[in-house]
C-alpha cells in the first residue's frame, strides 16, 4: 500500500492517515519517491525538502497517536511555490539574484497550510518574477508538461502544475494575478482555483506592499487532481491572517452548493474565432450541466470582453515604476523579452488615465456582477487555444501578443478579482483540454458545484506519467 500512497488525493490522503490505514512518514516517503522518480525529467521542484518534510510527518504521526483533534490537512503532502515566503528559505521567484534572499517569517499561505497540517515536501518552479505563463527560468531551468514536452506547463505556477499532475504531492499552491493558477491546471489537465480577492491572505513578509491594481488582482489559490481537494485545500488557506488587510472573514466552501443552478456559456473569441477543440469542450461542458439539471443558456456580461483590455493598462502603468526596472536589472533574457513586449503593446497611462481606468474597473464590476446574479455560473474559455507551445511568448512582439491573446479569458476575471475555476473536460491526443468557470465575488461554492458536474462526466484525472522520449 505505501508505494501507491502517492496516487490518492489530499482528501483520501488525509483520510487514511486520520484512521490509521497507513501513516504520514509513509505517505511522505511515497510522495518523495515519486518525486525521485520523475522530477529530474519535470523539473517542477526545484527545492527538494525531504529531511523537514519526513521531521514534520513524524511529528504528525505522535499527534495522531495522540488521538489531538486533527487539522484538515494532517499529515498531507504537498507542494509550495517558490515566490512565497517560508522562514529561513530563499524565496527566489526564479530570479538568480534573489537566490540568497532569506525569507523572516512565513507567507500567509504557507502559515495556514502549516496550521492546517500539512507537510510540505517541496517548493515548485516559477518563471523569473512569476509574470509569465510558460515556466521556465536561468536560475533553475525549464519545468516540462508530464503530458507532453512540447507543450507548455503554463505559467507562473507551472511548477506546481507539472508536479500536481505527475503526482508529486496531493495538492499544490500557487497564485494567479492574470491567470497563473488556471492556465497551469489547463495545460497540464488538473484543477485549480483563482479565489475572490479577500478570501485568502496574501502576505508576504519579504516584500513591499504592491500597488494597488495589483492588490486588487493578486490572490493565492490551489492546484488539485480532484474538486474536493480543491474545497480541502481552499478553507484550509482561508485561515485568518490579521497580517493581511484585505482578507475577510468567508463561509466554508467544503460542503457549499451552488446559489442556482443556472448557467451562461460564452460561445465568444477574444477577438478570433474559437479553437475548434476549445469550443467542442464549452459545448461538452454545457450538455453535460444541461444533463445534471442545470438550466443552461448562451450569454456573457453585457460589457463583453472590455475587461480584458483594462488589466494591461493598470498592471503595466503599475510595472513601468516598480516591476520593469528590477526585471531590467536582475531579470533572465526570457523575462526581459517578454515583458518589454507587453510594456510596448500596452497604453501606457498618465496618472489621469491610470485613476480612470480603475474607475470603470467598478463600472465593469457592478456589470458582472449583476449578470452573475441570474447566471451564477459563467462559462468561459480557459483560453482560446489549446495549450501552447513551450517558451511559445519568445520570439519577438508577435508571439508575445499570441500569448497574450490566449490567456484573454482569464485577464478579465482577474481585472474584477472575480473567482475562476480552471477545470479539464479531457485531452484531445497528448493535450488537455478544459474550461473555466466564473461565479460572483465569494461564491465560490457555485463555480466548484458546477466543476463536480464536469468532474463526474469527463475522463478521471489520474497521475500522468512523463513517457514522452
Amino acid at each position: 500500500m505505501s508505494s501507491e500512497i502517492w496516487q490518492l488525493d489530499a482528501a483520501a490522503t488525509a483520510h487514511g492517515i486520520r484512521t490509521g490505514q497507513f501513516s504520514s512518514r509513509e505517505a511522505t516517503e511515497s510522495c518523495l519517491a515519486r518525486l525521485d522518480a520523475v522530477n529530474p525529467r519535470l523539473n517542477a521542484v526545484v527545492d527538494v525538502l525531504r529531511e523537514e518534510a519526513l521531521a514534520t510527518a513524524d511529528k504528525a504521526d505522535a499527534k495522531t497517536r495522540s488521538q489531538e483533534n486533527l487539522p484538515a490537512l494532517h499529515g498531507v503532502p504537498v507542494t509550495v511555490k517558490i515566490n512565497v515566503d517560508w522562514t529561513g528559505r530563499p524565496t527566489d521567484n526564479g530570479v538568480a539574484a534573489f537566490k540568497d534572499l532569506i525569507a523572516p517569517g512565513d507567507s500567509s499561505s504557507m502559515r495556514s497550510w502549516r496550521r492546517a497540517g500539512a507537510v510540505v515536501i517541496g517548493r515548485t518552479n516559477a518563471p523569473a518574477f512569476s509574470m509569465r505563463a510558460f515556466t521556465g527560468n536561468e536560475l533553475h531551468g525549464l519545468t516540462l508538461n508530464p503530458w507532453d514536452k512540447t507543450i507548455t506547463s503554463g505559467g507562473s505556477s507551472g511548477g506546481a502544475s507539472s508536479a500536481v499532475a505527475a503526482g508529486i504531492g496531493t495538492i499544490g499552491h500557487g497564485n494567479d494575478i492574470g491567470g497563473s493558477v488556471r492556465y497551469p491546471a489547463y495545460c497540464t489537465g488538473i484543477f485549480g482555483i483563482r479565489p475572490t480577492m479577500g478570501r485568502v491572505g496574501a502576505f508576504n513578509p519579504s516584500g513591499a506592499d504592491r500597488l494597488i491594481g495589483s492588490q486588487l488582482m493578486s490572490v493565492q489559490g490551489v492546484l488539485s487532481r480532484s474538486v474536493r481537494d480543491l474545497r480541502l485545500g481552499l478553507d484550509a488557506m482561508a485561515a485568518r491572517d490579521e497580517r493581511d488587510v484585505w482578507q475577510v472573514p468567508t463561509q466554508p466552501v467544503t460542503g457549499l452548493g451552488p446559489r442556482a443552478r443556472r448557467a451562461a456559456v460564452w460561445m465568444t473569441g477574444h477577438g478570433k474565432a474559437l479553437h475548434p477543440s476549445v469550443a467542442e469542450a464549452l459545448r461538452k461542458t454545457a450538455a453535460w450541466l444541461a444533463d445534471a439539471g442545470w438550466e443552461v443558456v448562451e450569454a456573457g456580461p453585457p460589457s463583453g470582453l472590455e475587461a480584458v483590455d483594462l488589466w494591461g493598462p493598470i498592471i503595466m502603468s503599475e510595472n513601468r515604476y516598480a516591476l520593469l526596472p528590477l526585471v531590467e536589472k536582475h531579470g533572465d533574457a526570457a523575462i526581459k523579452s517578454f515583458m518589454g513586449d507587453v510594456a510596448e503593446m500596452s497604453a501606457k497611462l498618465d496618472l489621469e488615465g491610470y485613476l480612470k481606468a480603475l474607475q470603470r474597473r467598478t463600472a465593469l464590476l457592478r456589470d458582472w456582477t449583476l449578470f452573475l446574479e441570474q447566471y451564477p455560473v459563467l462559462v468561459t474559455p480557459v483560453s482560446a487555444v489549446p495549450p501552447m507551445p513551450t517558451d511559445g511568448d519568445l520570439g519577438g512582439m508577435e508571439a508575445s501578443r499570441r500569448a497574450m491573446e490566449g490567456i484573454a479569458f482569464m485577464l478579465q476575471t482577474a481585472t474584477l478579482g472575480l473567482p475562476g475555476v480552471s477545470a479539464p473536460t479531457g485531452s484531445v491526443g497528448t493535450v488537455p483540454m478544459g474550461v473555466q468557470l466564473v461565479s460572483a465575488r465569494f461564491d465560490e461554492a457555485s463555480a466548484l458545484a458546477a466543476a463536480e458536474v464536469i468532474e463526474a462526466r469527463a475522463p478521471a484525472v489520474q497521475p500522468i506519467d512523463p513517457s514522452w522520449t
